[in-house]
């Protein structure tokens, strides 16, 4: 016959090998002491091996095979209560899980603050987060596949979508410090940044296709992601936009350095909400809204000052 341990008999294994004696064990769960020695040998029983050494010692002491399972007992007992807390969260009302599709242009540093705070208020609500570009947080809100979106710009009016402006980034055009842009040492024209090569976001959603924003040189490098094209224009191949909060330290240490054309709108970008109508947020879902908007709200004024 297979063995079938309780949860209740993984637990006092647990407790033993945590406190050290069956008595301790005891005195820590509010039960006998010879209740706690009757699980212990249930449980062997069932496993058929010896889980602590009694022979010769004042102290159970672990055996191999008990030391073996013990790593097991404990995740099945923590396992266990994760599912306890998700079952209180859902007769509470909190959600079980919640999707999130955050864009580039939302500020990181606002990003990771707001979900270790959200872990530590929520720990037992699940998120399942992905980051896109340009239009795919649009598109993943629109089809489902995302519960809430943060997303740098509406590129399309949808009555299916609520939105709401909850912040604003800014875009700055940068180079490397060595780019022959940068050594021109002047404000730039058009003329100037014409045959430099740019570095261009791709947007696979087809939201923007036929459109581009900010691009100015006849010669064009497109990428799929923002992280490469941050990496290519710090190497030196292009210049391009980029988020404030992306760069700052770039900037800090002369990395990267802000180009000064007037042609270029380095102007505040919108970061909006974006859910379908048909979804109600849960407590987690607009706690983790409102976190995230006075997070993005210090990114502002930091800039700003």
């Amino acid at each position: 016959m297979d063995a079938n341990p309780t949860l209740d008999q993984l637990q006092v294994f647990l407790k033993v090998a945590e406190t050290g004696s069956f008595s301790s064990a005891a005195r820590a769960l509010n039960r006998a002491q010879s209740v706690i020695s009757y699980t212990i040998a249930n449980l062997e029983a069932q496993l058929q091996v010896e889980l602590f050494d009694r022979k010769g010692a004042r102290q159970p002491k672990l055996t191999q095979a008990g030391e073996a399972l013990l790593t097991d007992a404990r995740r099945l007992i923590a396992d266990l209560e994760a599912l306890r807390a998700k079952v209180n969260s859902i007769k509470s009302g909190v959600e079980a899980e919640i999707s999130l599709a955050i864009s580039v242009m939302v500020p990181s540093d606002a990003v990771v603050v707001t979900l270790r705070a959200f872990r530590e208020s929520f720990p037992s609500v699940s998120l399942n987060l992905t980051v896109g570009e340009l239009g795919m947080v649009n598109d993943w809100v629109r089809n489902g596949l995302a519960d809430v979106g943060f997303s740098g710009s509406l590129l399309l009016q949808d009555d299916r979508v609520f939105s709401e402006k909850i912040g604003e980034s800014v875009m700055v055009p940068v180079a490397a410090g060595d780019h022959p842009l940068v050594k021109l040492g002047r404000p730039l024209t058009i003329r100037d940044v014409r045959e430099e090569v740019q570095i261009v976001v791709m947007d696979s959603s087809g939201l923007t296709k036929g459109r581009d924003f900010n691009v100015h040189s006849y010669r064009t490098w497109r990428v799929g992601d923002i992280a490469t094209k941050h990496q290519l224009i710090r190497g030196g191949l292009g210049w391009g936009g980029l988020p404030i909060s992306l760069v700052r330290e770039d900037l800090s240490s002369g990395r990267l350095v802000a180009l000064d054309l007037d042609a270029y709108k380095a102007a505040e970008y919108p970061i909006y909400v974006l859910r379908r109508n048909s979804y109600a947020p849960g407590p987690a879902t607009s706690w983790l809204i409102q976190k995230l908007r006075n997070e993005i709200s210090k990114v502002d004024e930091a800039w700003a000052g």
